[in-house]
C-alpha cells in the first residue's frame, strides 16, 4: 500500500502570515491523522516563513504516525533532524531563499556529501531519503550512498500530465522499477494533485509513500480537509 503523507508546510504559512497561532499547526496535524493521513511532512527552511524549529520540536511527541522532515542538509537542519528524530529524512538540495524544490540531487557529483550525512542519520536510527529526478543513475548513486529510499522529484510529470500522461509517466515507471530492482525503497512527490494521483499509482503501485501538500491544502479550501484526504487516499486504492 501507498502511503499518503500530508505536507503542512501551507497551514504554517497561513498561520505566519497574521501571527498569532491560527490556524494552529498541531492541531490541523492531527486533523490529517484523523481523518486517515498515514504520516506528516514537514520543511523547515533557515528563514522559518512556513515550518518553524518550534513546530517540529512540538509535533515530533504528539504524532503516532510517521513524522517525516525534509529540507537541505546545512549544519543546524542536521543538528534539528538528530534532535527531533523522527521516522525519516528527506534531503532535498534547495538553497536557503529558494521558493519550493525544483529539482533533484546531483547524487554522483554530492557523493561524498551524502554519504557522510546519510551515515550521521544511520546512525541516530532515521530512515534517510533522497530527492532525486527520474534517472536510473541518480538512483543509483544514491544507493552508494548509503540511502533507504529516494524520493522521485514528480513535477516533470504533473508538466505534462495533460499533454501525453503515457509519454509523462514513462521515465518515472523505468527509473521505479530499477530502484526497486537495487533494492531501495520508493517515494514521490512535488505537483502531485487529485488530478493525476490515480495514473502515477496505476502505473507505479509499490511506491511507498506520497508527500503532497500544496495541492492537498488548495482543495481542501474547496472541499474541506477530511473530504479532500479521503479523495486522495481513493486515489491510492
Amino acid at each position: 500500500m501507498t502511503k499518503l503523507s500530508v505536507n503542512i508546510n501551507k497551514i504554517a504559512t497561513l498561520r505566519n502570515a497574521r501571527g498569532g497561532n491560527n490556524p494552529d499547526v498541531l492541531a490541523v496535524a492531527l486533523d490529517c491523522v484523523r481523518f486517515g493521513a498515514q504520516g506528516i511532512t514537514v520543511h523547515p527552511r533557515p528563514d522559518e516563513r512556513h515550518i518553524r524549529r518550534s513546530d517540529v520540536h512540538l509535533l515530533r511527541p504528539a504524532l503516532d504516525v510517521e513524522f517525516n522532515i525534509e529540507g537541505y542538509p546545512s549544519d543546524d537542519f542536521i543538528d534539528l533532524v538528530c534532535e527531533v528524530g523522527p521516522a525519516q529524512v528527506t534531503l532535498v538540495p534547495d538553497k536557503p531563499g529558494q521558493l519550493t524544490s525544483n529539482h533533484g540531487w546531483d547524487t554522483r557529483a554530492n557523493l561524498s556529501q551524502l554519504t557522510d550525512i546519510v551515515g550521521r542519520f544511520k546512525e541516530k536510527g532515521i530512515r534517510t531519503s533522497i530527492f532525486i529526478s527520474a534517472e536510473n543513475e541518480m538512483a543509483e548513486y544514491a544507493k552508494r550512498a548509503g540511502a533507504d529510499r529516494v524520493e522521485l522529484y514528480t513535477e516533470p510529470y504533473a508538466a505534462n500530465y495533460a499533454t501525453d500522461r503515457e509519454a509523462a509517466i514513462r521515465p518515472f515507471v523505468e527509473t521505479a522499477d530499477y530502484v526497486r530492482q537495487i533494492g531501495l525503497g520508493l517515494n514521490a512527490g512535488h505537483d502531485l494533485s487529485l488530478q493525476n494521483l490515480s495514473f502515477f499509482h496505476q502505473q507505479i503501485p509499490w511506491a511507498d509513500e506520497v508527500s503532497i501538500g500544496h495541492a492537498l491544502i488548495s482543495d481542501a479550501l474547496y472541499l474541506g480537509l477530511h473530504n479532500t484526504i479521503q479523495q486522495y487516499l481513493n486515489c491510492l486504492k
